[in-house]
Order: structure tokens, then C-alpha cells, then sequence
């Protein structure tokens, strides 16, 4: 019998955004509908699969790297989906969906949405985060932080150790024994990832590769006794020389 590859090619989706009201402000609500298009045919997706008990995943994350959600947008009619958003400053936000239409590849896209009373000379600059990976206070649960190597290196893996206390009462959340967002500082890279290593333990272990020298802001989510704790580290990544 002869053998044949039968993986789909990847093709990059679209993500369509619009808001309602169209000019939006921070500190007033407003509704988020995102779409997902098809690359060829133009399109609204309407058939996923389920990925961590959701169908789709959305990441708002804010102009200073302050603001961060983790979100699941109820479903409309159209195929499409919606979720009531509050900016709570204004500027530049960084908008990312993870989704998997079905007979495709898993798809990560990312947009900006800029409020109108943002001030349009500070969209482009960078904001300073400062290095540092000392143990973080969730609601229920302290967070500590060691890489390897101890100095991340852009372009090469770097082992991402979490130690939770207390121990006890740690759960799956959405499937999974964790959840991690990265962003650049700059926010241009976003990196969606999983555990590769964890049992229920204290110890849970994430595999990433930095793409670039710089700090990136590392989001981390773990539930313990039924509470999503989502603390944050800034973690240094140099060139490789």
C-alpha cells in the first residue's frame, strides 16, 4: 500500500473585526464582533473544532501590557461571534483568536483595535517593562518562575518551570493543567502554548522558543479550588551570539 501525506496545507485565515457603537472609548462598553473568513472563498467559518472544550479562544491584551483577558465570545447566528469588551485606558489593543475551522490547520490571529481618544504619538512607542521573575500572587495560589537556561536566548528553546503553592486543590482548566500567553513588549510576537509537562503536581513545565532579543510579558493561568488564578512575569531574552 502506498502511503501519502493527507495533512491539510496551512492557509492563513482572516479575523474580521467590527464594534458597535464604531468609535469606541475606554472606560465605556461596547460589543467586539469578530468573524472568521475563509482565505479562499471569502467565507464566514462556521464549522470548528472543539480545542480545550471551546470552539474559540480570545486574548485582549492592552496597550501598556497591563490589561490582559483570556475570553470565550458567545456564538451569533451569522457564524460569527461576540463579546461585550470594556478598554479600560485608551490606545492600542492587541485582539488575538486561536480557533481550528474544521478540514484546515489551527489558527492564531491577531489584529489591533485603537480607541478614539488614544494618543496617536504613543501608539508606536514600546512600553518598559522591567525584568523580573519573582513570585507572583494569583487570588488563591503563588506563582514562581525559573527558566533554562537561567538567560533565555531568542530562537532557542527555553524550559519554563512553574511552581505553584499550596499544592493542594490544583484543577484542570479548560483541559489543561495551564494556560500561557506571550507577548513581545512591542506586541508584534504573540505565542498561545500548553504545559508539556504536568500531572497535577506543583511543578508544571511550558516549552517555548522567543523568537526575538527583548523582554516579553508572560501570562500564565492555573485554577485551584475552582478559581482561575492569571499572574504575569517579564522575562529578559538576549541575541544568540
Amino acid at each position: 500500500m502506498r502511503l501519502a501525506a493527507d495533512l491539510p496545507v496551512h492557509r492563513e485565515y482572516r479575523l474580521e473585526l467590527k464594534t458597535t457603537p464604531a468609535v469606541i472609548r475606554a472606560g465605556t462598553p461596547f460589543d467586539l464582533d469578530l468573524a472568521v473568513r475563509d482565505p479562499d472563498s471569502g467565507a464566514i467559518v462556521r464549522d470548528f473544532e472543539v480545542v480545550h472544550e471551546r470552539i474559540f479562544h480570545l486574548f485582549l491584551i492592552g496597550p501598556r501590557l497591563s490589561y490582559f483577558a483570556h475570553e470565550h465570545p458567545e456564538r451569533l447566528p451569522s457564524g460569527g461571534f461576540r463579546y461585550r469588551a470594556n478598554f479600560p485606558e485608551p490606545g492600542a489593543y492587541r485582539i488575538a483568536a486561536d480557533c481550528y475551522p474544521k478540514g484546515a490547520t489551527i489558527q492564531f490571529l491577531a489584529r489591533t483595535l485603537i480607541t478614539s481618544d488614544a494618543d496617536l504619538d504613543a501608539i508606536g512607542r514600546t512600553p518598559a517593562l522591567t525584568a523580573g521573575a519573582g513570585p507572583q500572587q494569583g487570588a488563591n495560589l503563588t506563582v514562581e518562575l525559573t527558566t533554562e537556561p537561567a538567560e533565555p536566548v531568542a530562537g532557542k528553546e527555553t524550559i519554563l518551570f512553574f511552581d505553584l503553592s499550596p499544592a493542594n486543590g490544583l484543577e484542570q482548566y479548560l483541559a489543561a493543567w495551564g494556560h500561557m500567553l506571550v507577548a513581545s513588549a512591542d506586541r508584534i510576537d504573540l505565542i498561545h502554548d500548553h504545559p508539556l509537562y504536568a500531572d497535577g503536581g506543583p511543578r508544571v513545565q511550558f516549552n517555548v522558543i522567543f523568537p526575538r532579543e527583548r523582554i516579553y510579558r508572560v501570562w500564565v493561568q492555573f485554577q485551584r479550588q475552582g478559581v482561575v488564578n492569571t499572574v504575569a512575569f517579564n522575562v529578559p531574552v538576549k541575541a544568540l551570539r
